[in-house]
């Protein structure tokens, strides 16, 4: 089985490159959460083929993909769905009935595209569905596909317009991916791909059911008694009560990350195991994943803004002391 999800990423990976060039690590990372059945973080200037990203890869999953345009007007019921009073002819009669008519969010692969440009009344509708995979609406409760998953992006460099995403949501993300800007040889590359006129056919490479499968996969892989305990002091070592706490930590982090850091890093780890072929997790694989599954649960300081310490910087510290 193991050999059998490498070698579906390995397919779903030919086909992302189709119309993705380069982006190696951030399509890695990608994977990564889609076989532990996380939420991904995409962090990234304009330009950059996120949203190509995550559509390309539903389209090779054969995932029903739905996108959601975060704006500043829009309404919590745009994304989950409203009750809505419907007329019925029965014998004769016209009767008046509610019926739930679902939003956007009801696909197995949403891309909540510019997730900070909408107030965090409207952001706080995915959190249940992020946890739960399901939403209430109007007193009753609606399950989501299965799968279901949630990938966001995010802009880094725009704040007007903008509101910050809550610490409840972004625990809520497995890793954060950020994307870079690709090198020049790739940058000419996709200068050359975009303006040939050709477009890329993507052909299905998984199917749902057996998406499932390699979901219910991950969770069973073994996972060694070390690299629980590295999982576990990496997101300890983040708060800045602990006792082995670097100083970077104690100087400029508020709070350090929760027990959901802990166990994103053993599930990403199991999820990389998977992606790479690997029979169990190991130490390599969380140390790995340090950086994408923790940024995103710090709050720092303002000392730390005004220092010009980053999360990432923050990170470094912490691994250096494992």
């Amino acid at each position: 089985m193991l050999d059998a999800c490498a070698s579906a990423c390995g397919k779903l990976k030919a086909q992302v490159a189709k119309v993705v060039v380069g982006q190696d690590d951030v399509v890695d990372a990608l994977l990564i959460t889609l076989m532990a059945r996380g939420h991904g973080l995409l962090v990234g200037v304009p330009g950059l083929a996120k949203t190509l990203l995550v559509a390309s890869v539903a389209r090779a999953l054969s995932l029903s993909f739905g996108r959601v345009q975060f704006t500043p007007d829009l309404l919590p019921a745009d994304i989950t769905g409203t009750d809505v009073l419907n007329e019925v002819d029965v014998g004769g009669s016209v009767r008046r009935e509610v019926r739930f008519m679902p939003g956007p969010i009801f696909k197995n692969l949403v891309l909540a595209d510019e997730i900070n440009r909408t107030p965090p009344k409207t952001q706080a509708a995915l959190l249940q569905a992020m946890q739960e995979r399901h939403v209430t609406v109007g007193g009753d409760t609606h399950a989501l596909p299965d799968p279901f998953q949630v990938f966001a992006t995010r802009n880094p460099i725009e704040q007007e317009g903008t509101y910050p995403l809550p610490e409840a949501q972004l625990d809520r993300f497995l890793l954060e991916i950020h994307v870079g800007y690709p090198s020049e040889t790739e940058e000419r590359e996709i200068a050359r791909r975009t303006t040939s006129g050709v477009v890329p056919e993507i052909e299905a490479v998984l199917g749902v059911e057996e998406l499932r499968s390699l979901g219910a996969l991950v969770p069973r892989i073994p996972v060694t008694d070390e690299a629980v305990d590295l999982a576990v002091r990496a997101s300890r070592c983040t708060r800045p009560d602990a006792a082995d706490a670097p100083q970077e930590v104690k100087n400029y982090v508020r709070f350090g990350a929760g027990p959901r850091g802990s166990q994103a890093l053993v599930l990403a780890a199991k999820a990389r195991a998977a992606v790479c072929g690997q029979a169990a997790a190991d130490l390599d694989d969380v140390r790995a994943l340090l950086l994408p599954a923790l940024r995103h649960r710090l709050v720092l300081s303002y000392r730390a803004e005004a220092d010009g310490v980053r999360d990432a910087d923050v990170v470094a510290a912490v691994s250096r002391v494992l």
